[in-house]
């Protein structure tokens, strides 16, 4: 063991070189061809150093010369204006929706603050050539966009539009589903607190102070606003120059509402501007009184029995139609024209920043729908206009908008935008209303309202077969209850007759008592298929009788035998007499489970 200890220091004492002759011994452990040797003097501390440096330098070394930050920020210039081409344009092609969609699987709704950081970045280093990010900063940036994306995902009201992304579930869903929201906002809170300390370097006490200072700032400016503004008023509260409020009354009495009453066209000028236009100060008797009226000819409405003109195929009969107090009115509340016309300008702003001109000349404002109408400036194509609707939906802050380009019969286009609240249209409305009068026929139901305003009734009767279809929860079963509910308020059970099918037995039960019907409502399919079996039979047979008394409809054959035409000839079977024939109105509630249950006997009906 001592032996060989020995001889390795003797051979380490050996491969050290020797005074005065270390660099003609050394040799360079790379070749010279290419190289050039560099040579620092030796001491008794430490060994010779040599360092190597190429002869020929890179082909790109002194291309950016220094200036690497200024071609950084202008490559994050580039970058925000692409950004803002993909998020808010939607512009860039085929590849800007790819980026734009990968960054809303990403950050969600922080796509849209991206631009912004991008440009703020992009000018910072194309100024100062020397800034620098340091990782701690990075860091702690990283991770207040990351709380910030959590806290959006958690307190969002719509997950739908995934406000914060892939990163911001990673941020709040295994915390959220561990301590609830509000463990996860308080936990979320403390790394908002901690990425501020990285950010800026200071401790919680010297962020505490800047908060601190930060508020009491922003609370002495909005003091300072405050009181100048209030040094601007007048001794009596009014503003300084609004004395030209008038004129401006004036002006906004340009635009009119074409959805008003045409029984207003009657009505003097200035009666129907105060009235229906944008005075909203109007005079307060005239006020009362057009309320008073109004609760008047409501309660008359509401008290009275339905009496409805049925035409040459109605008479007398011994049933009396219900009295529409049996159904409740709305109370929606009058829509703030100043609202919709503000919104109005805002359309028109929106179609102005895109190089469209426009006039707005007027509106229409349905329940759940305004329809502006604007004219279009001199050389303004429509095809322009029809290309915007995504651009207008999102100025407008709406799902979806509809334009129609032109209006028919009118030199104006219409887009229509949906209302920020929407009216409740009950059937109790529309049965009470004016339209509801001159429908005339026992199968007129009630829809709706049109986007005027006016009640829309349908005569199913020229709709021998109507198929209701929807998504679950679009409102099929109202539809349905909505029809039901028109026959039995204006049509006797000697006009219309009814059968009911309801497979699922929870939907019809109520209607169990009515006179109208021919059967109790029908639950068990078999039973359904021969209800409608029977029912062709007896179209069959009306077939006959009307072949036989000359007839093309019920309607007419109806009329005849109201004026005493339809007699036995002579000849005929005494027994053999014709009687009035009332229509049959066949519902059935989810078809597709009674074809599921019974569907070779249904197709064969």
């Amino acid at each position: 063991m001592a032996k060989a200890a020995k001889s390795k220091s003797s051979r380490s004492k050996s491969s050290q070189p020797k005074s005065g002759s270390s660099g003609a011994k050394r040799k360079s452990p790379r070749s010279a061809s290419h190289l050039s040797t560099y040579r620092e003097h030796e001491t008794d501390d430490e060994p010779i150093k040599y360092y190597y440096k190429s002869e020929h330098p890179p082909m790109f070394g002194g291309v950016f010369q220094g200036r690497s930050n200024e071609f950084a920020g202008l490559g994050l210039i580039a970058f925000g204006i692409l950004l803002v081409l993909s998020v808010y344009l939607e512009s860039a092609g085929p590849v800007g929706k790819a980026f734009n969609d990968s960054l809303l699987f990403l950050i969600g709704g922080g796509r849209y603050f991206l631009p912004a950081l991008s440009f703020g970045l992009g000018l910072g280093l194309a100024i100062q050539r020397d800034w620098q990010l340091r990782s701690r900063s990075a860091i702690g940036w990283a991770l207040f966009s990351g709380v910030l994306l959590g806290l959006g995902h958690i307190y969002s009201s719509d997950s739908a539009k995934n406000p914060g992304g892939w990163i911001g579930w990673i941020f709040s869903e295994p915390i959220t589903s561990s301590f609830s929201d509000t463990g996860a906002t308080a936990l979320l809170a403390i790394l908002l607190v901690g990425s501020a300390m990285l950010i800026t370097g200071k401790s919680v006490i010297e962020l505490c102070i800047l908060t601190w200072r930060f508020v009491a700032g922003a609370n002495s400016y909005v003091a300072q606003k405050s009181k100048i503004q209030k040094d601007s008023l007048g001794a009596n509260g009014s503003e300084i120059g609004f004395d030209d409020a008038e004129d401006f009354d004036g002006e906004a009495a340009q635009l009119f509402d074409f959805a008003l009453d045409p029984e207003l066209e009657n009505l003097d000028d200035e009666e129907v501007i105060e009235s229906e236009l944008f005075d909203e100060q109007p005079k307060p008797k005239r006020g009362r009184k057009r309320r008073e009226k109004a609760k008047a000819e409501l309660a008359l409405v509401k008290g009275e029995s339905q009496e409805i003109p049925l035409g040459p195929s109605g008479q007398p009969s011994a049933w009396t139609l219900p009295e529409m107090e049996f159904l409740s009115l709305t109370t929606n509340k009058k829509a703030n024209e100043q609202t919709i016309r503000d919104r109005g300008d805002q359309l028109v702003a929106a179609l102005a920043s895109h190089g469209v001109e426009t006039v707005l000349v007027g509106y229409t404002r349905g329940p759940t729908v305004t329809r502006y109408e604007l004219s279009l400036g001199d050389g303004v194509k429509v095809a322009k206009v029809t290309s915007l609707s995504r651009d207008i939906a999102y100025t407008m802050a709406a799902t979806d908008v509809r334009i129609l380009a032109p209006i028919p019969g009118r030199s104006a286009i219409g887009i229509e935008v949906p209302n920020e609240l929407r009216e409740l249209v009950s059937i109790g409305d529309l049965l009470v209303s004016q339209e509801a009068r001159t429908a005339n026929h026992p199968l007129d139901v009630a829809v709706g309202k049109d986007i005027s305003g006016r009640s829309v009734f349908l005569n199913i009767s020229t709709t021998p077969h109507l198929l209701i279809a929807g998504a679950t929860g679009a409102g099929k079963s109202s539809a349905i209850n909505c029809i039901i509910t028109s026959v039995l308020m204006r049509a006797t059970p000697d006009q219309v007759k009814m059968i009911l099918i309801d497979p699922k037995q929870v939907e019809m039960g109520q209607y169990a008592r009515l006179p109208h019907l021919l059967t109790a409502p029908v639950t068990n399919p078999k039973k359904a298929a021969n209800a409608l079996g029977w029912a062709v039979k007896e179209m069959e047979r009306r077939y006959d009788v009307l072949v036989e008394a000359g007839f093309r409809d019920i309607a007419g054959y109806n009329a005849a035998y109201d004026r005493g035409e339809m007699t036995v000839e002579a000849g005929q079977p005494a027994d053999k007499k014709f009687e009035r024939i009332p229509y049959v109105l066949i519902v059935v509630d989810e078809l597709n489970d009674l074809m599921m249950v019974a569907a070779r006997d249904v197709e064969d009906c």
